[in-house]
This record gives structure tokens, C-alpha cells and sequence, in this order.
């Protein structure tokens, strides 16, 4: 990591909530109001804080994109930084996958992200793991706890990916067979493993109560993920479980806000103008005041497409709190998502034409391209 010393000036600086001329400086990996270093013109370029991601899992098509293709993860990971940098974010949740389903979802992958993520030696860009832990995986429960805490892991979020309805009439549920090869079960058996978690469902309540609340005695975060209706969001929250990830109706998201819970949302569904799997709007949720944070989910450029489509309906300042501020409040993280003096050095520049041009991660330049780099190398950083 190498950190640089320098002031942006000319451009238009995102502070307070709102945009005006001004000067930025970076120094000693935090922002500063006092110039500092060389001088890199910006005219007509914009520049915000740094993207916060609080749930993505864009990463595994750099970690594992052919089974047996990366054996050195850090290699993966190298690529990750790459393409979250060019789009802007500086602070990354990889949301890993502690499931059933085997494969780059399986707990035996999940450890050897985990070991990457601790090996690797990133450019600036702040990399953290949120483990998803499928909740009827029961017998997992103790090992995913002793890699929360090999690893200091600060979130875990509960998925439920089992297909109740297929299992519960006792037919093959869809796309059975390339689930199981993909995890490297013949499909015969990975139905009858996933028989037999449906089978322990009765034993899930009880052991997910106990789980969070032995989590959230070591201080980690904890999220609920697809809340369906108020009723499941009010008893994820009586397990002291609050965030709530894509809910996938109003009523879930409006339970969450009233109980002061948070509430992240897909930046790909605001592209899409709606979901994939035909749920709830995130667009028509912000609009409702019903979003604290937009997530990459899968795919990394889509915050800060999100942001600039919300800016037409709701301002540039509050769409860009939604990828930033917002997504860094829930995480705690105190010290970023805003511009302000003695804040950590995350920023990106956008260039007149709206893309990229330059991403500052903890004070280190991580990318860039065009005007951005062209002031850089005017500036002679």
C-alpha cells in the first residue's frame, strides 16, 4: 500500500448534501481541508465518496471461474480489487456463501476465501468477508462459528436456499442435477442430503435463536436475508437479527422500518427497473423511503449505476448516500461514506460524461483512466 499526498481542486466536491467548486486534499490515507501535496486539476469532474458495498458476491467469477481454474485464491482476489476499483468502491462485503449447496458455496471454499482475504495484500481497497450461512445446516453451526472467530468476521447473514415446496410433495426440485454436479455430488445424493435437512426443519428455530444469540454476544452483525412479510422481518428481529437483506415485499421492508431495522436493497433491481424474480421495486422502496443501502449483489458496476439513475428522481446527494453514507452506517463504519476533514481518503472522481476516472482507496490511488489519469501524471504523482 502506498499512499499519496495530493489536493484535488476545480471539480465539483459532494459535501453536506450538497454539490459546489471545491478543494480536497488527501494526506497521511485521510481527507483534509488543508492543501497538501501537488495540485491535480479537475475541472468539470465530480468527486464523491467512495462506494461502501455492504453485500456482493461478483467476486467468485475472479476466485472461481472453472472448477479447479484458481488454486491460488489471492490471484482471484487481485482481480476483485481490479474491477471494484474501476467502478468506484472502495470499501467491498464479500458476501461468501456457508451452504449445502457445495461447490464455491460450500464450507470448504468459504475457508479458503477466508485465508485469501487474510493473505492478500490489497492496493487500498478495504476487502471484508460476510459469511451467508445456510441455517439448516445444523451440524456446520460449530465450525462456521470457530471460522467467525479464526477469522474476525464481523457479519453473518441467514439465507434459507432449501426448496421447501418441491421437497415437502416429495418431487425433484428444479435444476437439481446441475446444482449437484456443480457441488460434485451425483444428483441422487444431493436430493437425499437435501431430504434430510428438510427433514431436521423442526430443529432449525431453536438452534437459529441460540446461534444469534451466541453471535451477537461476540459483537457481529446480523442479517436476515429475503425477508418474504412482516412477520418473518418481526421474528428476525426478536432473535436480535437487525438487518434485512432484499426484502422481497413492501409490507417486509415497512415492518423493518418500523422496527428501526435496516434495510438493503439490489442495485441491480433499480437498473432493471424491477426484480429478476419479479419482487418488489427497489426503485418504487426508495421512493417510499424504504432503503438505507443499494448493494452490488452480483454485479460490481451496478452502485454506481443505481446511483446515477436515482439521481434523475431524487437528487445526486441523496442517491450517492445510499451507496455510501447509508451502506457505511449500517456496517459502523464511522470513518467513511462522507467527505469530511479527518475521514478515511475514500473517494471517486466521475468525469464529465458521468464514468470513472478516478478511485482513491485509504489514500492510495486504485485506479485510473482518462482525465483522471491524465491529471495525475499532469500533477506528476
Amino acid at each position: 500500500m502506498m499512499q499519496a499526498e495530493f489536493t484535488l481542486e476545480g471539480a465539483q466536491v459532494l459535501r453536506d448534501g450538497q454539490l459546489a467548486i471545491g478543494d480536497i486534499a488527501v494526506a497521511r490515507g485521510v481527507l483534509s481541508d488543508d492543501p497538501a501535496g501537488p495540485r491535480v486539476a479537475l475541472p468539470g469532474c465530480t468527486v464523491l465518496p467512495g462506494i461502501v458495498d455492504s453485500h456482493g458476491d461478483g467476486f467468485e467469477r475472479h476466485m472461481a471461474p472453472r472448477r479447479g481454474a484458481v488454486t491460488d485464491l489471492t490471484v482471484g482476489l487481485a482481480g476483485v480489487e481490479a474491477e471494484l476499483a474501476a467502478n468506484g468502491i472502495t470499501t467491498a462485503m464479500l458476501a461468501q456463501f456457508w451452504s449445502w449447496e457445495g461447490g464455491m458455496r460450500g464450507p470448504e471454499f468459504a475457508l479458503r476465501v477466508l485465508e485469501a482475504v487474510e493473505r492478500y495484500q490489497p492496493v487500498g481497497t478495504d476487502i471484508r468477508v460476510q459469511l451467508r450461512l445456510e441455517m439448516h445446516l445444523l451440524d456446520d453451526y460449530d465450525a462456521m462459528e470457530q471460522a467467525v472467530d479464526r477469522f474476525g468476521i464481523v457479519q453473518v447473514v441467514f439465507n434459507d436456499h432449501l426448496p421447501h415446496d418441491a421437497l415437502a410433495r416429495g418431487k425433484r426440485p428444479p435444476r437439481l442435477t446441475g446444482q449437484a454436479l456443480k457441488s460434485g455430488r451425483n444428483p441422487e445424493a444431493h436430493l437425499a442430503m437435501m431430504q434430510d435437512l428438510y427433514d431436521r426443519r423442526a430443529d432449525v428455530p431453536a438452534a437459529v435463536e441460540a446461534l444469534a444469540a451466541r453471535l451477537a454476544a461476540r459483537g457481529v452483525m446480523l442479517g436476515s436475508h429475503d425477508d418474504p412479510d412482516a412477520e418473518t422481518r418481526q421474528l428476525w428481529r426478536s432473535r436480535g437479527v437487525a438487518l434485512s437483506e432484499f426484502p422481497e415485499t413492501h409490507e417486509a421492508a415497512l415492518a423493518a422500518r418500523s422496527g428501526g431495522d435496516g434495510i438493503i436493497l439490489g442495485s441491480p433491481n433499480v437498473m432493471r427497473g424491477g426484480s429478476h424474480a419479479g419482487k418488489v421495486s427497489a426503485r418504487d422502496m426508495v421512493a417510499a423511503g424504504l432503503c438505507d443501502a443499494l448493494a452490488s449483489d452480483y454485479f460490481y458496476p451496478a452502485p454506481l449505476k443505481a446511483a446515477q439513475i436515482l439521481a434523475d428522481e431524487i437528487g445526486l446527494p441523496a442517491a450517492w448516500t445510499l451507496v455510501s453514507d447509508g451502506p457505511a452506517r449500517l456496517l459502523g463504519l464511522a470513518d467513511r461514506g462522507r467527505i469530511a476533514a479527518g475521514l478515511r481518503a475514500d473517494l471517486v472522481v466521475l468525469d464529465p460524461d458521468g464514468r470513472v476516472c478516478l478511485t482513491v482507496a485509504g489514500g492510495c490511488v486504485t485506479y485510473a483512466s482518462g482525465i483522471g489519469a491524465a491529471a495525475l501524471i499532469g500533477a506528476r504523482i
